[in-house]
């Protein structure tokens, strides 16, 4: 069997991350949550103040030198904690105060540049599951599997409305969905690697399956190409 790259990408809120960590533990892959890499410094600009209208994107550019994400594995939680120069932001970076900025930051080419070399050195070893939104078409362009991860937007803002509300942040569904809507806009129409499905992408659109059901398709997938001579 070879090792392979596997490249996820979706809309908000489709599982993608969920798919990513269950295939990284059926296949023993290393996963890497991109999207969580920008909400690090999305939220690291948020407490510097510097997100407020207008924003100085010059400053912020300055600023990216200082700023430091890493993950590391919690064998008690099973799953990798996103470390913010050295600070545990896994919960403060999937608050709605960093939902509703970070596709700005994601857009600044400076910031995707620091995080897509970071990213695809991460991925020099293969034996990787990665996330996001442009995986499969900017970061791993030659990924042997690529997946696009998909849901109908009133069924991402259910799962997303219970993950927050287990989590004890307090939010109406109609803000979830409102900024589902954005987020997918705002992804799909940005200048700096806009979210689209890649040519040789598969499809899963998980709208009426259940995890498990997903899973199983991508891992047949992935099976089939690691096999693969």
């Amino acid at each position: 069997m070879k090792d392979i790259i596997i490249a996820i990408d979706g809309h908000s809120s489709c599982g993608k991350s969920t798919l990513a960590k269950a295939l990284s533990s059926a296949l023993k892959y290393r996963y890497i949550d991109t999207g969580a890499m920008y909400r690090a410094v999305a939220l690291y600009f948020l407490r510097k103040g510097m997100l407020e209208e207008p924003i100085d994107k010059s400053a912020l550019i300055r600023l990216l030198p200082d700023i430091h994400v890493e993950f590391e594995y919690n064998a008690e939680l099973d799953r990798n904690i996103t470390n913010l120069n050295g600070e545990n932001v896994e919960e403060e970076i999937r608050g709605v105060r960093v939902s509703q900025v970070v596709s700005i930051v994601s857009q600044i080419p400076e910031v995707r540049s620091m995080l897509v070399a970071q990213q695809q050195e991460m991925g020099k070893a293969k034996s990787v599951v990665m996330d996001g939104r442009d995986i499969g078409t900017r970061v791993f362009p030659n990924a042997e599997l690529k997946l696009f991860v998909t849901a109908d937007v009133e069924v991402r803002a259910d799962r997303r409305y219970s993950q927050m509300m287990d989590n004890g942040i307090k939010v109406s569904r109609e803000e979830v969905i409102q900024n589902l809507k954005q987020r997918d806009y705002d992804d799909e129409n940005k200048g700096e690697s806009p979210l689209k499905k890649a040519a040789d992408a598969i499809e899963i659109d998980n709208t009426h399956m259940t995890k498990q059901e997903g899973v199983d398709i991508a891992l047949n997938h992935a099976i089939e190409v690691i096999n693969r001579e």
